[in-house]
């Protein structure tokens, strides 16, 4: 307990030394992040294949290609996420600056998942960065190998020792490793927002310990994420994109297709279309292919193992436990009330449930916890926004798979039972920053401030309504117009607060009435 009070009080002296702030440090830390990805490039993917058996291509594309976009797009664009955003005004605040300014919140957590154990630690950490945050890092004790990686490197490349030996060795981004006792005791600590990826279940353990200090959360969790093919359909290039999603790092991705739902008529061309896919993918022998995971421990293997009891597998099912081994596995003719439609899969098990129409596939998801992901295959473009309009999910992809995942102007994260939040792109810049309301007066036209303070009046109230409630068009008249008003009306309502002599309130009409004559008496609002 002691060491992560001394963990997070560090890294809150760090953060309070105001050295994270500046955009040039900021930089400085995204650069170094990069530099780390690009130079240990070779260790990362060894420990990414000790793991979870993923060969280097399929690791460099899952978890390096996109943390290098992620970077490359924060760099360039941090300066305009980072600037104050000037807001639209109303009458009463027109000569005032007004703009949302985005601070970072403090320290933040970030805990990681096992499966792809790099990227989504260091994915959120970007954003975290680049919006000027300390950051603790917890990567999964589960996915081991990379989680020392992970501690061995940042403190290398990130807020140098150098410049940690100036402000006592208080570290920005400390990494903490350990499994579930050390993870209990880090969420005891306060922190200005926590990230999680996982299930579920230990979402809410994480929410519970948040709420205690009254700390936000994203919670990236999962849940079952539902696919329907329609009849209407190229079934040999959709069966390609699900095997694909289905199958990649052996079924352990929480966006992946869960289940399918599809007409009877075309259960057993999806199969077959599966099957040719998988073979086009892995071989004869999916256990020797390079391109083929393996699930990550026993206990997952064991889990998956025995929600295939009672099932009918129409192809896979193979097993073996010493190298926890899993082949692609199809179920067909799936009851919606077996084991396997209970829990997330996490593995490479794909039921296919039929549904008689997309009407009882919509019932049949919504009955259901909202998913991370909803994909829905049609030649029908109406059919695919009619399921999207009348469904909730996460995230939606329309005639493929996982895609909305790598396309960062789009938020990645769950709704409900799924998952709170969301991050990717500037999306996980303003996830870790403040918005800060900022309004700036001067000390001028004290006269017409009257209209706020007592004593109150009707005419105080008509003159706030209009200050606050009128809406004027945007024609060029009107913004001319709507120019000449302000500087009359205020005059006006200053006049009539304070009194003033008729003489003014003469002048200051006609000042209005010229204007309006002058742009051929067009209409205002």
């Amino acid at each position: 307990m002691e060491r992560m009070q001394r963990v997070v009080g560090q890294a809150r002296a760090a953060f309070r030394s105001g050295r994270c702030r500046s955009l040039e440090f900021r930089l400085q830390q995204l650069k170094g992040l990069e530099r780390m990805v690009r130079e240990r490039e070779q260790e990362i993917l060894a420990a990414i294949h000790a793991d979870l058996h993923k060969s280097g291509p399929n690791a460099f594309s899952h978890e390096i290609l996109g943390l290098l976009g992620e970077l490359a797009l924060a760099m360039d664009k941090l300066k305009s996420w980072a600037a104050p955003q000037p807001v639209k005004k109303n009458l009463l605040t027109l000569r005032d600056e007004a703009y949302i300014c985005p601070e970072p919140l403090g320290v933040v957590l970030i805990i990681g998942a096992w499966n792809y154990p790099f990227v989504l630690v260091m994915q959120p950490l970007v954003g975290a960065i680049a919006a000027g945050n300390a950051v603790v890092v917890k990567p999964s004790e589960i996915s081991e190998n990379t989680a020392r990686l992970v501690a061995d490197l940042l403190p290398q490349y990130l807020d140098p020792v150098t410049v940690r030996l100036l402000f006592a060795m208080q570290e920005l981004y400390p990494v903490v490793t350990g499994g579930v006792p050390e993870t209990t005791e880090l969420l005891k600590e306060r922190f200005d927002h926590i990230l999680y990826t996982g299930n579920s279940a230990v979402g809410k353990i994480v929410m519970a310990a948040a709420a205690k200090h009254l700390t936000p959360v994203t919670l990236e969790l999962g849940g079952k994420s539902p696919c329907y093919i329609d009849k209407d359909c190229d079934l040999t290039v959709a069966c390609r994109r699900i095997t694909w999603g289905k199958y990649m790092n052996c079924g352990q991705t929480c966006i992946a297709p869960d289940y399918i739902l599809c007409d009877a008529s075309i259960q057993s061309k999806v199969v077959e279309n599966i099957k040719a896919t998988l073979q086009e993918f892995y071989g004869e022998d999916v256990k020797s292919s390079p391109d083929y995971e393996r699930i990550v421990n026993k206990r997952h293997f064991q889990r998956i193992v025995g929600l295939l009891k009672g099932q009918k597998i129409a192809h896979g099912g193979e097993a073996d436990e010493a190298t926890c081994f899993i082949a692609p596995t199809i179920l067909t003719d799936v009851s919606p009330e077996s084991k396997v439609m209970e829990e997330e899969i996490f593995g490479p098990v794909l039921p296919i449930l039929t549904v008689k129409s997309v009407d009882e596939a919509i019932e049949f998801i919504n009955c259901r916890e909202k998913p991370l992901a909803l994909y829905v295959f049609s030649n029908n473009k109406k059919l695919i926004r009619r399921v999207i309009s009348e469904t909730s999910s996460g995230g939606v992809t329309g005639n493929d798979v996982i895609m909305h995942f790598f396309l960062s102007t789009l938020p990645f994260g769950g709704v409900g039972n799924s998952g709170m939040g969301a991050y990717h792109g500037k999306h996980s810049f303003d996830t870790f920053s403040h918005r800060r309301a900022c309004l700036i007066k001067d000390l001028k036209m004290e006269s017409t401030n009257k209209l706020r303070y007592p004593p109150g009046s009707q005419k105080k109230v008509d003159w706030a309504k209009f200050f606050l409630l009128k809406r004027f068009n945007k024609s060029r008249a009107g913004v001319v117009i709507f120019a000449v008003l302000i500087s009359v009306l205020l005059g006006i309502a200053a006049a009539v607060v304070a009194k003033n002599h008729q003489a003014v309130l003469k002048s200051k009409a006609l000042l209005l009435v010229l204007a309006v004559q002058s742009l051929g008496g067009r209409r205002l609002w």
